[in-house]
């Protein structure tokens, strides 16, 4: 296997006793990163936000791979105290910690607010997994070889982190919030590889990936309008014919989480043109990914809201 050629599901390494939480689990690329990981002898925790879908979701996966060690538990990332409850739960089951993935997203909804006054996008996209990694880092921390997978989106491309207007209160569009939440992720993404280092624990790895355009219930649009009924109809004819499957999408998350060769601040993301499509390579985010004051002023005004405070565990 070539950089050029990239991974396919047959590169996965064996995955026997590690443990992998995945948010959003429960559908589209989170559900097939799940199956293939349950393939490789994994064992996997859906944190998913509906339980219903989750048990259906589990109901598939030990279905499709019998005698697969699979749980659901609920997480809402839209809600600081369902973040403190998953993270109890978890290091009460005193499972170790090796993959905690954070996949679930929400894209281009009307403006709206978290349990907790955040918009919605930049609440659950960002301040939902950082808060959820901060809650869990300490059983990352205990296990060598861990890893934190953001998974993150072309549209990071696009987006802007406007440290005057992170909420977004004086000015909102669907997209900008949403582009801006996912370069969050490869902003935390970068900041959590920085401080694990000047830490000492370059064994444990904060990385990322995105999927390319790819069959997932995040690519949707909202019905609210006759323009956006009519793009979503077209959506629907025009998608399977640009997109990859769930399952191709998930091979850079896979990546992400279990190569070997894997580094610090890894970004994976399909290899044809533009990233659309295609086995899973080494990519480059944009060059604000790595902005080192962004970097900063990001994680300060995470902690500042979210109240989840990494200096307990030594990364300052």
């Amino acid at each position: 296997m070539s950089q050029k050629s990239g991974w396919t599901f047959t590169d996965v390494p064996d995955q026997t006793g590690k443990v992998a939480i995945i948010t959003g689990g429960n559908s589209g690329i989170g559900l097939e990163t799940a199956r293939l990981l349950l393939r490789r002898g994994a064992t996997v925790i859906l944190a998913v936000r509906n339980s219903i879908k989750g048990s259906e979701a589990m109901a598939d996966l030990t279905s499709s791979e019998p005698g697969s060690s699979v749980e659901v538990a609920h997480l809402d990332l839209a809600d600081l105290s369902s973040i403190e409850d998953f993270a109890n739960w978890f290091k009460a089951t005193r499972m170790n910690l090796d993959m905690l993935i954070n996949n679930a997203g929400i894209m281009g909804v009307p403006r709206g607010t978290t349990v907790d006054g955040f918009e919605l996008q930049f609440g659950t996209n960002h301040l939902g997994h950082f808060a959820l990694t901060g809650k869990l880092l300490g059983s990352l921390l205990e296990n060598s070889g861990s890893r934190v997978i953001n998974v993150a989106s072309n549209a990071h491309r696009q987006g802007r982190l406007n440290f005057y207007d992170l909420q977004s209160i004086h000015r909102y569009g669907k997209m900008r919030a949403y582009a801006q939440s996912k370069l969050a992720n490869l902003v935390f993404t970068a900041e959590l590889d920085r401080r694990l280092r000047r830490a000492g624990r370059d064994d444990v790895l904060s990385v990322a990936a995105h999927p390319g355009m790819a069959e997932s219930n995040i690519v949707k649009v909202d019905s609210d309008s006759m323009m956006q009924r009519y793009v979503g109809n077209a959506w629907e004819k025009v998608g399977p014919l640009i997109c990859q499957t769930a399952e191709a999408g998930a091979i850079p998350t896979l990546r992400a989480a279990t190569d070997p060769g894997a580094k610090g601040n890894d970004y994976f993301g399909p290899n044809h043109f533009l990233q659309i499509r295609g086995p899973a390579v080494k990519v480059k985010a944009k060059k604000e990914a790595h902005d080192v004051h962004d970097g900063r002023a990001l994680w300060e005004q995470s902690i500042e809201l979210t109240g989840v405070n990494f200096k307990e565990l030594g990364l300052s």
